[in-house]
């Protein structure tokens, strides 16, 4: 996914974060020339508070390919998930000085941003879109496993969008990401208890879903 024009279309309206923690004020902290990428977020986000573009493009580098990522398993849906990203960063930049770090991880107000987004999106009305699917890579050397392959992903892709939102977005987090239960609970802003609840309903809707289709993937979900 390329943010690369992220900063040519920012604005100064200052709105965009609302009610999303991790937005306050802080003071502006001046650096010489750096390797940014060294940086911590918390340290880019300092700059950013600056107006220094520079920085605000190497957060978006160093984040933008995982939460398009979750976006898109949550939303089976290239552009929808490009626009998501694209609103979150561009909410730390219109923001960008109303951060105040230790209270939320960037990445975790990030994917937090990114799942509301993503909710908000798949609840609105809209027209049938054709079904996007993952590229897979060319291997002559075995066709046969590679459409066995993209079957499964299909099947698996196809069960995981009749799975209730909160449901996904925690197997999403879990399976995907590889996050722990605290982790994810502090994204989705609720419990460890809950979250564990919500992998194990979601576990056993895709185990029906699946079992409907006979497809061999069962196994990654059986594991309570």
């Amino acid at each position: 996914m390329n943010m690369g024009v992220a900063t040519s279309r920012i604005d100064s309206s200052g709105t965009g974060m609302g009610t999303d923690q991790g937005m306050h004020s802080n003071p502006i902290t001046p650096h010489s020339e750096m390797d940014l990428k060294v940086l911590s977020d918390d340290e880019l986000l300092a700059l950013i508070a600056s107006d220094r573009e520079d920085a605000f493009q190497t957060l978006v580098e160093r984040h933008v390919d995982r939460g398009y990522a979750v976006a898109y398993r949550i939303l089976q849906n290239g552009q929808d998930a490009e626009d998501v990203v694209q609103d979150a960063f561009l909410q730390v930049w219109t923001r960008r000085q109303m951060w105040q770090s230790g209270l939320a991880k960037f990445s975790t107000w990030l994917f937090r941003v990114v799942s509301n987004r993503c909710i908000d999106l798949l609840r609105k009305p809209r027209t049938e879109t054709v079904d996007e699917l993952p590229e897979l890579e060319d291997t002559s050397c075995n066709q046969t496993q590679d459409l066995e392959r993209q079957e499964v992903t299909a099947l698996l892709e196809s069960a995981m969008m009749k799975l209730p939102d909160q449901q996904r977005i925690a197997i999403v987090f879990s399976y995907n990401e590889n996050m722990s239960n605290g982790e994810i609970a502090e994204i989705m802003d609720t419990t460890v208890s809950a979250v564990e609840s919500l992998l194990k309903r979601g576990r056993q809707k895709l185990r029906q879903l699946l079992k409907k289709q006979g497809a061999d993937i069962l196994a990654a979900f059986t594991n309570s």
